[in-house]
């Protein structure tokens, strides 16, 4: 009896320090409750390739069409989380959106699907803001997907450590896409 609660005190310990962030602003990732994988993809670049330009600052500027597979029954909303953990001055924030239906489970280039709420990105715009690395340099871009099992209630405008705070405790798969871009 004994060997177990010191096994349950241990568990909990580890869940309230995974939690917490480490860092006081919730910005750490939010862990699947269950050991399930969003699968996400793109037509317009493969995981580890090249953005092309269309979908950054020096293109068009529209987010890149996406697709999710995987994701659970059970999944009240998606959100999507475009970060780059390159950026000079700690992870900047690209896209962020909650709420999206599950369904369809592809979304074209430049659009959020309807009834999507979009946050704020590190432009201090809503919506996407494409890859724009300091000339020079090459950044990683991480697509992260994440399936919700409540609606999450933000206000409009939210920001990334604001959604990934409501998904802490209510995330039943994550997946990601990263892709590459230079100028």
């Amino acid at each position: 009896m004994q060997r177990r609660l010191v096994i349950v005190a241990a568990a909990a310990a580890v869940g309230l320090v995974s939690g917490c962030g480490g860092d006081g602003g919730g910005s750490s990732a939010p862990a699947p409750s269950a050991a399930r994988r969003i699968t996400v993809t793109s037509t317009a670049f493969t995981d580890g390739g090249t953005i092309p330009r269309r979908y950054t600052c020096d293109g068009g500027n529209v987010s890149p069409p996406l697709s999710f597979s995987g994701v659970p029954s059970g999944t009240k909303g998606l959100a999507v989380l475009v970060e780059d953990p390159d950026a000079p001055h700690g992870t900047f924030t690209h896209w962020v959106v909650w709420n999206a239906p599950p369904s369809p489970t592809s979304w074209p280039a430049g659009q959020a699907p309807r009834g999507a709420a979009q946050g704020r990105n590190g432009f201090k715009k809503s919506g996407y803001g494409g890859p724009c690395p300091p000339k020079g340099q090459r950044h990683h871009y991480v697509f992260s997907a994440y399936a919700a099992d409540r609606t999450l209630g933000l206000p409009s405008g939210a920001s990334a450590d604001a959604v990934k705070r409501a998904l802490n405790g209510h995330t039943l798969a994550a997946g990601h896409l990263t892709g590459l871009y230079g100028r």
